[in-house]
């Protein structure tokens, strides 16, 4: 989540930073590593999702209404914000002025579009979300059609590989979106962690696995090598990861089991879609009270403080009062009824 926040802050506060070139060389190596937290998040939904499914049979139409139930809420109410804002604020505007380019543009945003379509989205974070949603549509009926529940799970895995093995590539047949190879590493955590076998040495998965990540993302960065090499070793890196944090005996899943920790990974997609709204809020302001005209370092570390505190006040705030009430509670009362 803090990862998320520095992309965005750090691009921000660009125009306020006297030394630019080495901030420059610094913020752009923290980027690379934000951006990678995207990809863990689609990590997670690829073990999530996929162990829901694999276990039982489920109506498809009853499984999108309850992962609509799960994305639309928080969506909605930050769409229709951006809307309004994008009225208030004309000079950050994306809406087509012609009528029908203008309800085509806002529907294609509000169906999620954007991501994996070449559209421009509203909620700049929000093409993750098409990405989400085009594997929660597929990844039931590649279940259904090659009949997954009946195979071992080591067949299950030789089966992902080679699914993630043609995506990396040849990504022109995937429409370029080589991110889906993150989603089949949540899938093969998933079979890995359901094999049965007591993984010891959790915390060393854990640790190795985010060193993984770090260091190719760093070397990308500096190298600029192929994208499908980064992401390979990124699948591989967050599979051991993930193991790391999923060992329920290790120290290294322990210490992300601590409340405060929990916590934010709880309000994690209020924050996701929350922060750029209200980072963009921070810096009109403070540009009011402080003008851009460039700044020692120093002040850096106040402002992002205080920018970080209130993006997690507001992003708590969602949660509390929409995400919670109208998505995870309403799940939790239907599945009782049931």
């Amino acid at each position: 989540m803090f990862l998320v926040f520095l992309v965005h802050f750090t691009t921000l506060v660009e125009p306020w930073i006297i030394d630019g070139k080495s901030f420059f060389a610094v913020t752009s190596v923290v980027r690379s590593l934000g951006n990678i937290g995207v990809d863990l998040f689609f990590v997670l939904s690829g073990y999530l999702i996929y162990g829901s499914l694999i276990k039982r049979r489920q109506g498809y139409i009853d499984y999108l209404r309850r992962r609509v139930e799960r994305i639309y809420p928080v969506f909605s109410l930050v769409f229709f914000v951006y809307l309004g804002l994008s009225y208030v604020f004309p000079e950050y505007n994306r809406i087509p002025v012609q009528l029908w380019s203008a309800v085509r543009y806002l529907s294609e945003n509000f169906l999620l579009f954007p991501g994996i379509f070449d559209i421009e989205p509203i909620i700049t974070v929000a093409w993750s979300l098409s990405y989400e949603m085009f594997f929660y549509l597929s990844v039931p009926i590649i279940i259904e059609v090659f009949g997954l529940r009946m195979w071992s799970s080591v067949n299950r895995q030789i089966f992902f590989v080679l699914l993630a093995s043609c995506v990396l590539i040849w990504p022109d047949v995937f429409g370029g979106h080589v991110r889906f190879a993150m989603f089949i590493a949540g899938i093969l955590t998933y079979e890995i962690m359901s094999s049965g076998k007591k993984l010891r040495m959790g915390g060393v998965f854990g640790v190795a696995g985010a060193a993984g990540a770090l260091v190719i993302t760093v070397m990308h960065n500096v190298y600029a090598f192929n994208g499908q090499l980064k992401f390979a070793v990124l699948a591989v890196s967050f599979i051991s990861l993930c193991v790391g944090c999923f060992s329920s005996d290790g120290w290294f899943s322990k210490t992300l089991r601590y409340k405060p920790v929990r916590w934010l990974g709880n309000i994690s997609y209020s924050y996701y879609l929350l922060h750029g709204m209200v980072l963009n809020g921070f810096f009109l302001l403070f540009a009011k009270l402080v003008p851009p005209s460039g700044h020692a370092f120093g002040w850096f570390w106040s402002a992002i403080v205080v920018a970080f505190i209130l993006t997690f006040v507001m992003s708590s705030v969602l949660f509390a009062f929409v995400e919670r009430p109208f998505s995870l509670d309403v799940r939790r009362k239907v599945g009782s009824k049931v």
